[in-house]
């Protein structure tokens, strides 16, 4: 049974993930035109669920279904779109989730979606803590459902999406 268990930060984070990061160059070779650390591992100091979310952005999304038996080859198990259009995901690590790769085509607006939370969440340490605080609450409440864990965290999450779409857009007419 999965849980909706919650760890300190770990400063291991951004080496696995880049472990993995070279493992999916290395499948989907030149369909990658950039790979990102996203999610919660993603925010050094952020307590998180230890699963590294990983956003391949790669030139055709309808390409990527060509690799999935390379990427069952390394442990991974392929979701197709698994709710969102135009993505395609895996997930390793079965009940005891370890990686979670989410592949967009280069353009999708879930690309700038997750960036701007993720840089958000890094820029905005008072955010930070409010969303760490309320992670470790429902954990607590919520260990071992983990349906309920982020079905109750959602309005904070789109609370923050919201406010980091913004943000991220000012930033980007600044620079």
């Amino acid at each position: 049974m999965r849980k909706a268990e919650i760890t300190p930060y770990n400063n291991h984070w951004p080496m696995m993930f880049s472990k993995e990061a070279n493992k999916l160059h290395t499948i989907f070779g030149s369909e990658i035109i950039q790979i990102h650390h996203i999610g919660s591992t993603s925010v050094k100091g952020l307590k998180a669920k230890p699963v590294i979310d990983i956003m391949p952005v790669v030139k055709s999304i309808s390409q990527i279904d060509r690799y999935n038996s390379a990427m069952i080859d390394i442990g991974y198990e392929p979701k197709g779109e698994h709710g969102i259009q135009g993505r395609r995901f895996f997930q390793k690590g079965g009940e005891e989730r370890t990686h979670h790769v989410h592949v967009y085509e280069s353009g999708s607006s879930n690309i700038e979606r997750h960036l701007a939370f993720r840089d958000y969440l890094r820029t905005h340490p008072e955010v930070l803590k409010k969303y760490a605080d309320v992670k470790e609450d429902l954990s607590k409440r919520f260990l071992y459902d983990v349906a309920s864990y982020t079905r109750e965290k959602e309005q904070l999450v789109l609370e923050i999406e919201s406010k980091a779409l913004a943000w991220h857009k000012t930033q980007n007419e600044l620079q």
